[in-house]
């Protein structure tokens, strides 16, 4: 049957599939335009279980925040090539992804996968299939991160490599929580303070720290004071409240945050990256 170029758009406009693809659909179902949908569907299944084992290291790391600016969303959206990485269409279905999280507010990544991509009703998991069979290369949601506090900031690094989501107890300035989730980004602690290093990091870091004294030459007893000593300089560099300020080194950020309000802080954060 007679296939015209505005039956092939249709379902490219729908599906977002290549103009060949949608030609090729349409003539193997006669011209049934549910069938053709079916058809490119089970396509990107396909292509799916073949490229289930592949490494897909590049992508989008983005976040952002809800108009109210008290809850954000962070996610990974990745891909095997740079090529697809940069390429709108990518980075637009990534973007679409944000929002969706963003506003319902998922609880966990399969919660969220879940959710209705758009008015269509097919899911996010159902549109990266998709997305999997049109472009050719495995497609993942590898991460999703939410915050709630009285003021979220997100941050993307230029490039769509890194992004940071910090929450703050108060609201406080745009400036304040621009420079926290850029010292984020740059300087990228382990938690948020000393209380939050998990017990194996605190142990690890003693047991360097006193093997290095006694490769030094001094006696246990002093081994085990120098360690304490290197695990507080370990604080200092690695948990965000305790690091210096990148702006001003003479200041933490915890006194960074009291100098504009004595009861503001951070809550909690995320940083992702792209390895």
């Amino acid at each position: 049957m007679n296939i015209t170029a505005a039956d092939v758009n249709k379902l490219r406009q729908q599906t977002g599939a290549g103009m060949m693809d949608c030609k090729q659909a349409l003539q193997e179902a006669q011209g049934d335009f549910e069938q053709a949908v079916d058809i490119l569907r089970k396509k990107g299944q396909k292509v799916a279980a073949k490229r289930s084992d592949r490494e897909a290291g590049e992508g989008a790391v983005i976040a952002g925040t809800s108009a109210d600016g008290t809850r954000g969303a962070l996610i990974v959206l990745n891909c095997e090539t740079d090529f697809v990485a940069k390429n709108e269409g990518f980075v637009g279905v990534a973007q679409s992804i944000l929002k969706t999280a963003i506003n319902s507010g998922a609880e966990n990544l399969d919660s969220l996968r879940s959710l209705p991509f758009d008015e269509s009703g097919r899911s996010i998991g159902d549109k990266i299939t998709d997305e999997i069979g049109k472009i050719g290369e495995k497609i993942d949601l590898s991460q999703y991160d939410s915050l709630q506090g009285g003021k979220v900031v997100a941050y993307i690094h230029p490039g769509n490599r890194l992004a940071t989501l910090v929450a703050f107890n108060k609201a406080t300035t745009d400036e304040i929580g621009k420079d926290i989730a850029m010292q984020i980004a740059a300087m990228d602690p382990i938690a948020l303070d000393e209380n939050s290093v998990p017990k194996s990091v605190i142990d690890r870091e003693i047991e360097v720290g006193r093997e290095l004294a006694i490769q030094e030459g001094k006696p246990a007893e002093m081994a085990e004071k120098i360690a304490l000593g290197r695990l507080n300089k370990f604080y200092k560099e690695s948990t965000l409240l305790n690091q210096e300020f990148i702006k001003d080194s003479k200041k933490s950020i915890k006194q960074y945050l009291q100098d504009s309000d004595k009861d503001l802080t951070v809550t909690a954060f995320f940083r992702r990256s792209l390895s």
